[in-house]
């Protein structure tokens, strides 16, 4: 039987994490000369105050979702995969090559069939690395981080010498058809008598990735793949005793990743920039292994995590411009959350086990 209750372990563990991260940036920011009080207030302002202000932070969210339970995928099955940037980079070719080279007669129709390319896009470039894990024993972490940067340099390549347009001297392709062009969330609650910023990039993707969420919850507690899923990432010796196969579980559980890691595009590409651009994941796939580590791998936990980490990008950009706080104590404070939530998980875990069995015998 387990030391903690579950809603302990995904909710109280984090929590108390965060909290720590959190006084530990309030003294960084104190040693820099500014007030840490007014610094949040600012960031809570800039990222929740407004429809506009929330149109950013839940933009940023949706990449943080996709990228998020793709890693948590992945880490079910006993996988590191850290090539969330590389396949939401190919993710993000796939979505241009639909929009621009298939003539769609409405966004719904455009919005399916980027989603099914995004997902094969990202799904290929995570199964080289699942087959070599598979089958020739490279440790996904090294192929993965690999894969990364050729997928960089594929996409490089791509856009500057196959689909920029002639006489551009940027790295990116035309603007997609205004058929393809997704409703934000602006367009979704007007005709509810909801009014939302305009100008914010939020758009429907969000929708797709609160689906996603639900789909991946389905998928890993209640289907017969979920569980050997987990099985295996639980015990791979156990597993294949159960007759579970390891190439099996490895490529489907990457495939996945990979996918989910693709469908950020839809976000970012077709969502908001309305084309393809060299640098358009911009860390969303790193970003991921923090949110999936702080959402302990549970999709409830990811969007929690997700919505978090679009609050600190948004307030960090807003710190940015109205303080003389740099933009980088934003990394920082990331660094300080992924600190306690990853390598630091004992530091809170152990005093809150020994303090619920406490409970627990004087209960007894």
């Amino acid at each position: 039987m387990d030391v903690m209750p579950k809603w302990a372990e995904v909710i109280l563990v984090p929590l108390i994490s965060l909290v720590l991260a959190a006084v530990l940036s309030a003294i960084v920011i104190l040693a820099i000369g500014e007030d840490p009080v007014e610094a949040v207030n600012l960031m809570v302002t800039g990222a929740l105050g407004s429809t506009y202000g929330w149109g950013y932070t839940l933009y940023y969210a949706t990449n943080f979702l996709f990228t998020g339970l793709a890693v948590s995928v992945a880490f079910h099955a006993g996988l590191f995969n850290i090539g969330g940037e590389g396949q939401a980079m190919l993710g993000g070719l796939g979505v241009a090559l639909a929009c621009l080279f298939i003539p769609w007669p409405h966004w719904t129709l455009a919005l399916l069939g980027a989603s099914v390319a995004a997902a094969l896009f990202g799904a290929a470039w995570a199964a080289i690395p699942a087959f070599l894990q598979a089958k020739r024993g490279s440790h996904i972490v090294i192929t993965t981080i690999m894969f990364n940067f050729i997928g960089a340099a594929v996409l490089n390549y791509v856009l500057v010498n196959l689909m920029r347009p002639p006489g551009s001297m940027d790295p990116a392709t035309a603007r997609f058809p205004e058929v393809t062009h997704l409703p934000t969330l602006h367009d979704i609650l007007l005709p509810l008598g909801i009014s939302f910023s305009r100008s914010a990039p939020a758009n429907v993707t969000f929708v797709i990735a609160l689906l996603a969420c639900v789909l991946v919850w389905f998928l890993l507690w209640r289907t017969w793949l979920g569980y050997e899923i987990r099985s295996y990432g639980k015990s791979e010796p156990g597993a294949k005793y159960a007759g579970i196969s390891p190439v099996v579980i490895t490529m489907i559980a990457m495939l996945i990743s990979g996918a989910l890691a693709g469908l950020m595009a839809i976000n970012n590409v077709m969502g908001e920039a309305e084309r393809l651009v060299l640098n358009a994941v911009e860390g969303a796939g790193f970003i991921g292994i923090a949110v999936a580590l702080m959402g302990r791998s549970h999709p409830f936990g990811v969007l929690l995590a997700a919505i978090l980490f679009g609050f600190l990008y948004q307030g960090g950009a807003e710190l940015a411009l109205w303080t003389s706080i740099p933009r980088e104590l934003i990394v920082v404070i990331q660094a300080l959350v992924i600190l306690f939530t990853g390598a630091l998980d004992n530091m809170v875990r152990m005093p809150l086990e020994r303090l619920f069995l406490m409970l627990r015998r004087r209960e007894a």
